[in-house]
């Protein structure tokens, strides 16, 4: 059973998630598919298979929160030393061709939003960098080829997590 590093503010969220579909929307979609079953002939009943998928779908994210939840390693970036690339560090690193600056935070898997160049530490390009220290010379995979880049510097800079809702 593989651990799932996160933040704690990720560990909360997801805990809160399961707790609401468990206690309450359970009960709600019984409910309906109570009610869709009084209506009648269950094989034309519109209704009832609505709300039978949409518990079928609950189900699964509640397996599967419940499978995360289980699995997680909460873990505060902020007490680890980041004098190397590890969990929660951010990385600044120039492009030795072009002398493009980039920015990269290595967080867990359901906190990654490569858009805000935060990187899961699964990553191909999070794996290159973990352990690198700064200095070092990566040479990273990218969608517009492989370039090397230079290690700036790896420090820890709070981050703020963006709600999906």
């Amino acid at each position: 059973m593989q651990k799932e590093p996160m933040l704690k503010e990720t560990y909360v969220k997801l805990s809160e998630e399961l707790e609401q579909l468990k206690t309450h929307e359970r009960g709600k979609i019984a409910k309906v598919i109570d009610e869709a079953r009084e209506l009648g002939d269950l094989k034309e009943n519109a209704e009832y298979h609505a709300a039978k998928e949409k518990q079928g779908l609950m189900e699964a994210r509640i397996a599967e929160l419940t499978d995360i939840i289980g699995r997680a390693q909460v873990v505060d970036p902020s007490t680890l030393a980041h004098e190397r690339v590890s969990f929660g560090s951010t990385v600044c690193l120039t492009c030795q061709e072009s002398g493009e600056e980039l920015k990269y935070t290595i967080v867990g898997s359901m906190e990654a939003q490569p858009e805000r160049g935060l990187i899961s530490f699964q990553s191909p390009m999070a794996r290159a960098l973990i352990g690198k220290e700064e200095g070092d010379e990566v040479e990273l995979t990218l969608p517009s080829g492989r370039k090397s880049y230079d290690i700036e510097e790896v420090l820890y800079e709070e981050i703020t997590l963006k709600s999906e809702e």
